[in-house]
């Protein structure tokens, strides 16, 4: 996920932890635990993207395809974070310092922060089609939940409306509110959702404005309300893209039966359930094909043509050798190297891709120029080959 959601996230749970633990003593121990257990959520999930620092370790792009989302989103590299940045906030925060020594409650409610915020990471990235191997070293497999688009507004609005009304200053509560309003406009102007995900996105961020509102001043049912519907959201796109990867394979054993799917990478549009755009990848002899289209789960309601024309894309279709990729691999480190990440691999003018990020705005980022009498890189991560069945 991006790092706002990350943090917005992180800043709904704080709050709700906060609210849920006993009051402190007095009213600037209150406001310091509250100052505290907001910071140290939002920190921790977004705390293992620090190896974005760690890209330059190898040179591009493998520096930030196997570094980035690498140790630091395992489950066993989650215990050390939280120890370092249960440190830092207790070696730079003085007023934390004393309110810890003194207060069990602010104690528990660091701990969850922090627990909770890693964890909370990790499962966010899981959902979308980038991937996370969390249980290295004891299993380097990359796992794809392929739920959720990596900007996903539905958690913006739902955590973000009761967040901003919380605010103990008005002009505070009126800017956050607008922000958000302005988000989803920008949104749909540029047709990255449709207007009927629009109205759906305003009737939840009232709902939840309206609960945080019923619940009072230090009530919690808004916070609570929204991340009731961000996991309901979850498990809605986790549903309708088991149904779609299933449509798009049966799809194709009817039109070619001799075909084997290897994979189908689902990648959601942002707060629509029904839409979805995929790349398929299926083996057939001495080739293997790569399939790129936009389909609806549910097309006697909503046909693939009318999903959001700011992420439709025509169908495309490319080959590719299993022979040739295999010598690849055989005689160039770096297309070893490569093959820890690439999903969906394809090769063309001398140049390796990923063909997931085929469309992206800037360019496909994982591409790497073939050239097989370059140094070996060191220090390269012991992630499985995602498409080890090609080898």
């Amino acid at each position: 996920m991006d790092n706002i959601t990350h943090s917005i996230i992180g800043f709904g749970v704080g709050e709700v932890v906060h609210r849920s633990l006993p009051a402190e003593a007095d009213s600037m121990a209150q406001r310091v635990r509250h100052r505290l257990l907001l910071v140290a959520c939002a920190l921790a999930s977004n705390f293992p993207d620090l190896d974005l620092f760690l890209t330059k370790l190898l040179p591009d792009p493998l520096g930030y395809l196997l570094n980035h989302r690498g140790h630091t989103h395992t489950v066993l590299s989650a215990v050390p974070q939280a120890l370092l940045l249960a440190a830092l906030l207790w070696l730079c925060w003085p007023s934390a310092r004393a309110l810890l020594r003194a207060s069990r409650p602010a104690r528990l409610g660091l701990a969850l922060s922090v627990g909770i915020g890693l964890a909370l990471h990790l499962l966010m990235d899981f959902t979308n089609s980038y991937g996370v191997h969390p249980w290295y070293p004891f299993d380097g497999r990359w796992f794809y939940g392929d739920m959720v688009f990596i900007i996903e507004p539905l958690f913006w609005v739902a955590i973000g409306v009761p967040m901003a009304l919380i605010m103990r200053w008005r002009w505070l509560r009126v800017a956050g509110l607008l922000a958000l309003f302005a988000v989803l406009v920008f949104f749909a102007a540029r047709a990255y959702i449709g207007w009927m995900s629009f109205a759906a996105l305003l009737v939840i961020a009232a709902a939840c404005g309206f609960a945080q509102w019923r619940a009072g001043e230090q009530g919690r049912g808004g916070l609570l309300l929204a991340l009731g519907v961000s996991v309901a959201f979850i498990a809605v796109q986790g549903a309708a893209s088991h149904a779609g990867r299933a449509q798009i394979e049966a799809e194709l054993q009817r039109a070619d039966p001799s075909s084997r799917v290897l994979d189908v990478a689902m990648t959601a549009f942002p707060s629509q359930p029904l839409c979805w755009a995929y790349v398929r990848i299926a083996s057939n002899g001495a080739q293997y094909r790569l399939r790129r289209g936009v389909t609806s789960v549910a097309p006697d309601w909503l046909a693939a043509d009318a999903c959001p024309a700011g992420l439709r894309e025509p169908v495309q279709t490319v080959s590719g050798s299993l022979q040739e990729l295999r010598a690849l691999k055989a005689s160039s480190c770096h297309v070893d190297a490569w093959l820890r990440f690439g999903r969906m691999p394809i090769l063309a003018d001398g140049v390796l891709s990923d063909y997931r990020f085929a469309t992206t705005p800037r360019g496909n980022f994982t591409s790497l120029q073939v050239n097989e009498k370059a140094p070996c890189p060191q220090g390269v991560p012991a992630w499985s080959y995602p498409r080890a069945d090609l080898f």
